[in-house]
């Protein structure tokens, strides 16, 4: 079962990170109803494998997006996907910061379980800095899509967008490895 949950997790990672060139060049060709099935298969074998309620739910609703999707073969609304993943990752990344520890917490209590308070400030902030990330990507990617620009739409969230992502995280580990000497 482990290896199985792996293999689901790895294929949605994959076709997540593929979604946008999948999308924009595959619809002449396919059309929406098997990119959106796909999509749903995907969710749906996470939804079953996934151990907390929360990602069972969450992928239990992005399923059911795409099985909507794929019955009202709404060709413009699969350009939203990424709006919604980057909306989850926001939801995850702000409702962190109302509990007791931020998830950049979470991530750095992993490597040091005694944290001090000026780290717990620290990861707290970078939560913050992802949060207004995640909008921005939101805001940016949504206007691509408001105004039709359907290959800027592929450039950007197919590559730009994890770029910015890469150069974000880099730049904030070499931050707090060299400036930080956490």
């Amino acid at each position: 079962m482990p290896r199985l949950y792996m293999a689901v997790n790895a294929v949605l990672v994959l076709v997540s990170f593929l979604y946008p060139f999948i999308w924009y060049f595959g619809q002449k060709y396919t059309g929406v109803i098997p990119v959106a099935v796909l999509m749903a298969i995907i969710w749906l074998l996470r939804a079953l494998f996934s151990r907390k309620p929360l990602q069972k739910l969450l992928s239990c609703v992005l399923m059911f997006l795409f099985v909507l999707l794929a019955w009202l073969h709404s060709t413009a609304a699969m350009y939203w996907y990424p709006v919604m993943v980057s909306m989850l990752l926001l939801l995850v990344f702000a409702a962190s910061l109302f509990s007791r520890q931020s998830i950049i917490e979470r991530f750095a209590r992993l490597q040091h379980p005694d944290l001090p308070d000026t780290g717990v400030r620290y990861t707290r902030r970078v939560t913050q800095i992802w949060c207004g990330f995640f909008c921005m990507n939101i805001l940016f990617t949504s206007g691509l899509i408001l105004g039709k620009y359907w290959h800027a739409w592929a450039v950007y969230t197919g590559v730009i967008s994890y770029l910015l992502m890469g150069i974000l995280f880099g730049g904030e580990f070499l931050y707090r490895r060299f400036r930080l000497k956490i």
